[in-house]
């Protein structure tokens, strides 16, 4: 396996869980991701991206990285971009931390559906802000390593077939959820949390109980 973290734009807390889940990647940041690096204590092999979010401060404190300088007129999002560069340098595994929140709602919704045609594509692709994780699921059985408690949603991008939940406090057998329901929302997991999905694209979104970080 090789594990590659990317450094985006968006919230990010510092946890064990998270320290523990990136622990031996490669790291790559995307232009005002650097600011994360610090606080992960991590230090990229490349920033990458048109840098227009990049302050003075931040450029110069990591002046030694290597760059890759796009236009800001391009096809691709900075984020996009890195997650190509992860690949092209044999990433098996990509972790997208500060994947959520920030100024750009857009880029958040993109991250979330970018990893789940990932995932389809055959990649592992997981999303992080330290707070808030998501998962993209697959067809067939996926488990999930979540404490006891933690509130997780299941976000829909098209309807979806023969959805299963078990250990959660709502367990779900087989059913069909149309797009646009709020079906799966705000369920907790009880014990070991697997969901099994037959057909449609779709992501699960946790906040793991912070006692148990």
């Amino acid at each position: 396996m090789s594990k590659f973290l990317i450094l985006l734009g968006g919230d990010l807390t510092v946890t064990p869980r998270l320290k523990q889940q990136i622990a031996g990647a490669r790291v790559l940041a995307a232009d005002s991701g650097m600011r994360h690096a610090a606080v992960l204590g991590v230090e990229p092999e490349l920033w990458l991206g048109d840098f227009d979010s990049t302050d003075e401060a931040l450029a110069s404190n990591y002046q030694a990285i290597e760059r890759q300088v796009f236009p800001v007129a391009k096809a691709m999002t900075d984020g996009e971009l890195a997650l190509h560069e992860a690949y092209e340098r044999g990433a098996t595994q990509v972790i997208l931390a500060g994947a959520f929140g920030g100024e750009r709602t857009d880029h958040a919704f993109l991250h979330l559906s970018m990893a789940v045609a990932h995932a389809h594509q055959g990649r592992q692709v997981f999303l992080t802000s330290g707070h808030e994780e998501a998962t993209p699921l697959t067809y067939g059985e996926t488990g999930f390593d979540l404490p006891d408690g933690t509130l997780f949603s299941i976000l829909g991008f098209e309807a979806l077939t023969r959805l299963s939940i078990s250990g959660a406090e709502w367990p779900l057998d087989q059913v069909y959820v149309p797009f646009g329901s709020s079906l799966t929302l705000s369920n907790r997991v009880k014990e070991k949390l697997t969901v099994t999905l037959d057909a449609g694209a779709a992501i699960l979104l946790a906040s793991p109980v912070s006692d148990m970080l």
